[in-house]
């Protein structure tokens, strides 16, 4: 099992809490400060962006995927440095000191032009776009950012996401392909066929389905077999959540989704009936021993090593072939969203098209803001998406005669001994560092895999046509969620895991419910609701 493989797999999994703040629109003092010689300078159309070079400052995080390499003289900036006439004078900044350094820039008044892969909170974001340290950027995007306009037009979830509780931009999101499910999803259910076959049973459809399975492997299999095994119970109820109706829009906001007898309210659902109904279930097949015993506790390497062998019946993982061995992962095939004991049949596990608006943020000192947009929305079309994830035709990948885009003998065989993931880096640097939009055809991830391309198929006519992305919050409302609320969250989580284990009875549901709501929920789902009123308007 190949490490690179793993973090090729993860690379898109992890993702931001989105929380925001506000404050006064300083932001207005910015407004019609155009500099006259830079537009003169600006090419609005085709490249280059300037006719004249420029330089820009460019504050970066650097992940360890691309510990060893320098920015300043890569292949994909190289490249694009021709290609724009704009140079970028990278400041790169590893990651474990990021919030440090860019809590500096900030604090000193040093800042650079660009906050490129730096992760800001929305809280910051929202905080500085309104002090004026960030520049607005609506205007902007209509006029020199096509290719983003052209997604947000296709898919307005896009500019609901990057939008603030003021109605402005200020920074520029990165995205999956609203089409490449497949990423969206990360982790997803699989069966071991050979279970299926020796069982004489058809894949589970319903919760039911599933539960006889699991005991019938447990049954025959004794000790050598572990029915369900995963990662964390969080990726199992998260694929069965869709089963007993609740988080039907998606992943991003923790604990609400939308009222399913009222689409206008929010619910929180982790203290319905239904998140009760899903609680006793999981509890009823963990109390069994139908789930791995230690799914609380178990890291990743063991879980590996124990998929490796072919210990488990079902999991919910990425790509079986690619991260357990071709001839393991090649017995597992993939299951879809399970129909529950009332009816509710869906996928909820889906994270929404924006995986990220805290990566591209153009600060007050950028002397040429509108070339700096022009620079960065290439990446979201598809030519810029391939420069970015692929490189360069005939040195980085080729394109076979089937139409794909593969890398290229250099980066699969490395010469020097090198995994894939560092000859990657010697040449790209979107390891670690995701922006602009990814699209099927360049991501070379498991989740690119044909059995996990198969496995989405068969998922996506069970996914909401809403996923909401995550919420964006004013000052007062970000102070009560960031304080009250994570509490709130907490004891939720700590007691989802109490329930299921069975440390905590279901007798006790009652006074579980009792405790939420005295923690200030009727003040938490009160600016829940006002975050969808204003995501419902942008």
């Amino acid at each position: 099992m190949k490490p690179q493989k793993i973090i090729l797999a993860l690379v898109l999994s992890f993702t931001l809490l989105l929380t925001a703040c506000g404050g006064n629109d300083a932001s207005k003092e910015n407004e019609g400060k155009v500099d006259k010689k830079a537009l003169e300078n600006l090419n609005e159309e085709a490249f280059p962006i300037v006719k004249e070079p420029i330089t820009l400052k460019f504050f970066t995080g650097k992940s360890a995927q691309n510990i060893n390499s320098d920015w300043n003289d890569i292949l994909i900036w190289n490249k694009y440095k021709e290609m724009t006439n704009v140079n970028v004078e990278w400041e790169q900044v590893q990651t474990d000191s990021l919030a440090e350094k860019r809590n500096l820039a900030l604090a000193g008044g040093s800042l650079p032009d660009v906050f490129f892969l730096a992760a800001f909170p929305p809280l910051d974001i929202y905080k500085y776009g309104k002090q004026g340290t960030f520049i607005k950027l609506n205007d902007l995007i209509d006029k020199y950012a096509p290719n983003l306009k052209k997604l947000m037009d296709e898919n307005p979830e896009i500019r609901k996401a990057v939008t603030f509780p003021d109605g402005n931009i200020y920074s520029l999101p990165s995205i999956v392909s609203p089409d490449f499910l497949s990423v969206r999803l990360a982790s997803r259910p699989w069966i071991d066929q050979t279970w299926l076959d020796r069982l004489n049973m058809k894949a589970p459809e319903t919760t039911e389905e599933f539960y006889q399975f699991l005991k019938a492997v447990k049954e025959k299999g004794g000790k050598d077999v572990v029915p369900y095994g995963g990662t964390s119970i969080g990726e199992f109820t998260g694929w069965i959540q869709g089963a007993f109706g609740v988080a039907n829009r998606g992943v991003r906001n923790a604990n609400i989704d939308v009222d399913p007898e009222n689409p206008e309210k929010i619910r929180f659902y982790t203290i319905s009936d239904d998140y009760k109904e899903m609680l006793e279930y999981t509890h009823k097949l963990y109390s069994e021993g139908l789930i791995e015993q230690n799914i609380f506790s178990i890291d990743w390497g063991q879980y590996l090593a124990n998929a490796s062998q072919g210990k488990y019946a079902s999991t919910v993982f990425y790509d079986p072939v690619q991260l357990f061995g071709k001839d393991i992962g090649e017995k597992y095939d993939s299951l879809s969203a399970l129909k529950g004991p009332k009816g509710y049949q869906e996928f909820s596990k889906v994270s929404p098209a924006v995986s990220s608006i805290g990566n591209f943020i153009i600060t007050k000192n950028n002397p040429n803001p509108a070339a700096t947009v022009r620079w960065m929305d290439y990446f979201f079309s598809d030519e810029g998406a391939r420069l970015y994830y692929m490189g360069i035709e005939g040195d980085t990948y080729e394109k076979t005669e089937d139409g794909k885009y593969v890398y290229t003998d250099k980066i699969m065989n490395s010469k020097e001994g090198l995994t894939m993931e560092q000859e990657i880096a010697k040449y790209l640097t979107w390891l670690g560092g995701i922006q602009g939009i990814i699209k099927e055809e360049y991501f070379q991830g498991s989740e690119s895999a044909p059995a996990s391309l198969e496995a989405a198929k068969k998922i996506e006519p069970f996914v909401s046509e809403e996923i909401w992305p995550g919420f964006t919050y004013t000052e007062e409302e970000n102070k009560f969620l960031s304080s009250t609320g994570a509490d709130i969250s907490k004891y939720v989580s700590e007691m989802t895991a109490k329930f299921i284990s069975g440390e905590t009875s279901f007798s006790e549901w009652d006074k579980y419910v009792s405790t939420v709501e005295k923690m200030g929920l009727d003040e938490y789902v009160k600016i829940q609701q006002a975050a969808y009123d204003r995501y419902r308007k942008n």
